[in-house]
């Protein structure tokens, strides 16, 4: 299960429309790693002069390295995020993080770098293997 989900919140997204707030409250509750992880980030790209920063740092085990994978890989946690923090976040591997501010001056063009197959395979090592 990715979620810890609490019956108020259940019994909201049976009944229509989920709050985003509470949403984010719920992915930030439930993934406590993948939430440190992107908010450290966050928290560096917006103190960086250009627009970008990134977590290099792999997961200290499985359980932290899931919860990554989970709050990355949903689409709806990912946007959901995205909105929260304000920020475009990319992933690589199993715990490579980075964090765009929309609008900055080449931020486009770093995203389009981070997220292009040779970025994929630069970022490749042997430590890496089962990630």
């Amino acid at each position: 299960m990715s979620l810890t989900v609490d019956d108020r919140l259940l019994e909201q997204a049976r009944a229509g429309e989920v709050d985003d707030a509470a949403f984010v409250a719920c992915v930030r509750d439930s993934l406590p790693y993948a939430w440190q992880v992107i908010e450290d980030v966050v928290v560096r790209t917006r103190a960086s002069d250009d627009g970008f920063a990134d977590n290099q740092t792999p997961p200290p085990n499985e359980e932290a390295r899931g919860q990554l994978l989970r709050a990355l890989a949903s689409d709806a946690m990912r946007a959901a995020l995205e909105r929260h923090f304000g920020v475009r976040l990319a992933f690589q591997n199993c715990h490579r993080v980075a964090a765009f501010v929309p609008g900055a001056a080449g931020t486009a063009e770093r995203h389009a770098t981070f997220v292009s197959p040779r970025a994929q395979l630069l970022n490749q090592s042997p430590e890496l293997v089962d990630c």
